[in-house]
């Protein structure tokens, strides 16, 4: 007998909790079930499932075949639901949430790309600097910065998230530039309130000496635009991601400080409910933004300014 079929049997079998139902599952007789689960059990030379005229007792061996036949039966699924809508246009709408900040500087045109190439796929994009939950929210795929607690979401890293102390020229000239991290203690700091310590920062000196500095701010805010134009206006030292701050960096409108410590890198990741039946349109926007976001970040497209960090 067919060997895929005699798997099917045996995980209906299972799962209804009799030969009768497994077999209708198939449109087979009980009888013609049971030959379909002895042909296999003869295969093996193992008795899979216990049978008596009322029930069935599933054995040990049972057991965990059953567990590795269900994994087959559904990665076969997957594999025909995949070559199917190979060949299907994406169309629908697709639900996408993201970070405030990092939405709208790096998703609009990822997205309008995206677009571009299926015309029948429309976008409903969300920007929320608190997490949703996918499943209520109806959320298709969500990008995430950070580290996720476990769960049940299947995450796939699209970037680093680099993190980057910075202040403008004039703040500099004005106070001079930190040299330690001890130095950032008596500075004024602009923090972003969404962290999960806005007020701590922690850094590791060249000696690999950890310091966290602490105590009052200057200022916070819950948009890191904001706090970008804050730190560009002078007002102190800013602390935050480089997909933020890199391109005011770059243009000279801000300057790294401390360059040679180490401070704490995150992951830009896309999250989304399960990796089994996932839609194609799901599928293929997942890749297109790991493709856009492959190799070196662009707003990590600056030079260290350990010169200019030292004072003006």
């Amino acid at each position: 007998m067919d060997r895929f079929a005699c798997i099917s049997v045996f995980v209906a079998a299972v799962e209804e909790g009799s030969l009768v139902a497994a077999g209708r599952k198939f449109s087979l007789s009980a009888s013609m079930a049971g030959k379909y689960l002895g042909s296999l059990e003869a295969e093996l030379g193992v008795r899979l499932i216990q049978r008596s005229t009322r029930s069935l007792s599933i054995t040990d061996a049972g057991r965990a075949y059953y567990s590795r036949c269900k994994r087959i039966l559904e990665e076969f699924e997957e594999a025909n639901q995949e070559a199917s809508e190979s060949a299907a246009t994406l169309r629908g709408l697709l639900r996408i949430a993201a970070p405030v900040s990092f939405g709208a500087l790096h998703m609009g045109d990822v997205v309008a790309r995206f677009l571009g190439d299926h015309p029948q796929v429309t976008a409903d994009v969300i920007l929320d600097d608190h997490y949703a939950d996918l499943h209520t929210a109806g959320i298709d795929v969500a990008i995430r910065i950070g580290r996720l607690a476990d769960s049940e979401l299947v995450a796939r890293r699209l970037a680093p998230c680099r993190m980057v102390f910075c202040a403008a020229p004039s703040y500099i000239k004005q106070h001079g530039a930190p040299r330690t991290p001890a130095d950032l203690q008596a500075a004024p700091r602009l923090a972003f309130r969404g962290a999960v310590t806005a007020g701590d920062w922690n850094v590791t000196d060249a000696a690999q000496r950890v310091h966290t500095i602490a105590g009052p701010l200057r200022a916070q805010a819950n948009n890191m635009q904001l706090l970008l134009s804050m730190a560009v206006a002078g007002l102190g030292v800013a602390y935050g991601p480089t997909f933020a701050f890199g391109p005011a960096i770059a243009q000279g409108r801000l300057v790294q400080l401390l360059p040679d410590c180490e401070v704490e890198e995150l992951t830009v990741q896309a999250i989304y409910p399960s990796a089994r039946y996932l839609p194609s349109k799901v599928r293929s926007f997942v890749d297109y933004v790991a493709q856009a976001f492959a190799g070196d970040p662009q707003w990590d497209d600056f030079p260290s300014r350990a010169g200019a960090a030292r004072g003006v």
